[in-house]
């Protein structure tokens, strides 16, 4: 999932098992096949699972500079919005929370619906959605994931680098 500022899902794809890693099931979306093909102009913030590109922002696991730390901690802060959607929705739809006892067919309509009648909310001001950005354990949303080969691509170290020289 990806989403927006206000907790708005802006992205889905849950067609995949829970067992599956999630770099996979992003290497396998129509959203990066989109960034892939150039039909996005922005970036996407994930964390060390997901493969670095210049598209997609990951942080640095091993940080030296005081600059990288600040980028860190700023990636960290911004990407805890999507930890936040998910809490959001499981709390709104418990179902999210323990489970479905269905088909995984039936289990991806179910999900997708869920992200549309939260969407409907977030529209209409029924869900109220407060940001908690204080007290975000950096070290905790940094922690080193098990990384598929290849993921390291030199577009998105120069980018991060860029970005991280630029403002931080």
């Amino acid at each position: 999932m990806v989403c927006d500022p206000t907790f708005k899902v802006t992205s889905l794809c849950a067609r995949w098992p829970g067992s599956c890693h999630d770099s996979r099931i992003w290497r396998n979306s129509h959203l990066c096949q989109q960034f892939e093909n150039g039909l996005h102009d922005g970036i996407l913030l994930g964390d060390s699972g997901y493969p670095l590109t210049r598209y997609l922002m990951t942080p640095y696991l091993a940080p030296v500079t005081r600059s990288e730390e600040r980028y860190n901690a700023s990636l960290c802060q911004t990407r805890v919005l999507i930890e936040q959607t998910f809490g959001i929705m499981k709390r709104r739809f418990q179902a999210l929370q323990t489970g479905f006892r269905v088909s995984p067919d039936q289990a991806v309509q179910f999900i997708t619906a869920c992200v549309v009648l939260h969407n409907l909310g977030i529209d209409r001001g029924d869900i109220c959605v407060q940001q908690n950005l204080t007290n975000i354990d950096v070290a905790a949303c940094i922690q080193q994931h098990i990384m598929e080969p290849g993921q390291v691509r030199n577009d998105g170290v120069l980018k991060r680098a860029a970005i991280t020289q630029g403002f931080f």
